[in-house]
């Protein structure tokens, strides 16, 4: 009896299924300000509360989801703020939503989608659950500009099985000017999403910030096909996906930057 135990304490524990396994990976590089920090935030607390997305996830085969929220900027910035939680109910989606809004830390310097993605993928695969899809959401707003060039980490996430959507932030603002691209969608549509049925939503304005956040999870957990409004990967006209690195470095030298 006593080898049995010792054998069966030895084996891997099962891991639990789920509808999804979903990585929410946010931008909170140095080109995003204070306000706008809180503003994504309060916009993913309020989408992950939302009826809708409580009905997407109800609806699912197994009713449960697996989540965490990472902060990400450039390429050794990224910061664990929800580790993995089984999300299936309301009050859990409450729970989530309650410790994202309760974190303030400042921006960091940089932006690596590159490096946020490869780090997303590890998550997954060592994060204890099995889901029927794999998902990372990445939101940015601004093009890659440091660390693997993004498309090679792209092509790695999606031969993993994994399918990787965009949400690209085309606010206008100062910082915006500098360091961002008019066609971020086009950036992300070419560059940045993969995988069965990946999609791009855009958002130009921070009031609609959380009606994005909310379409974007429903699609996600429902598996639906996405609707109007948004780009399909990959985008079919070529595009430099080395943009943001030639921006940077042309930016570090007219203001002086070490």
């Amino acid at each position: 009896m006593f080898l049995v135990l010792t054998v069966l304490a030895a084996l891997p524990a099962r891991a639990r299924e789920v509808d999804l396994e979903l990585v929410l990976a946010v931008d909170v590089s140095r080109s995003m300000s204070p306000a706008e920090l809180e503003l994504q935030r309060r916009g993913y607390a309020e989408a992950l509360t939302s009826t809708a997305v409580a009905e997407a996830i109800e609806g699912g085969l197994l009713g449960r989801i697996a989540l965490t929220y990472i902060e990400w900027a450039g390429s050794d910035s990224q910061r664990v703020i929800v580790p993995w939680t089984e999300v299936s109910s309301p009050e859990g989606a409450r729970d989530v939503a309650s410790r994202i809004t309760a974190h303030y830390d400042d921006s960091l310097r940089r932006t690596s989608i590159s490096s946020a993605l490869r780090f997303a993928a590890q998550s997954i695969e060592t994060n204890g659950f099995e889901g029927l899809r794999r998902v990372i959401d990445v939101s940015g707003d601004g093009p890659n500009n440091m660390g693997p060039p993004v498309r090679a980490a792209r092509d790695e996430v999606v031969a993993q099985g994994i399918t990787i959507n965009g949400l690209p932030l085309m606010t206008q603002d100062a910082l915006s000017e500098i360091w961002g691209i008019p066609d971020l969608d086009a950036f992300y549509a070419a560059c940045v999403i993969g995988g069965p049925g990946a999609f791009v939503i855009p958002v130009t304005r921070w009031d609609a910030f959380p009606a994005a956040v909310t379409r974007k999870l429903v699609l996600e957990i429902a598996g639906l096909a996405a609707a109007q409004q948004v780009w399909r990967a990959q985008a079919p006209a070529p595009y430099d996906c080395q943009v943001g690195e030639k921006m940077w470095q042309q930016n570090r030298s007219f203001f002086d930057i070490p």
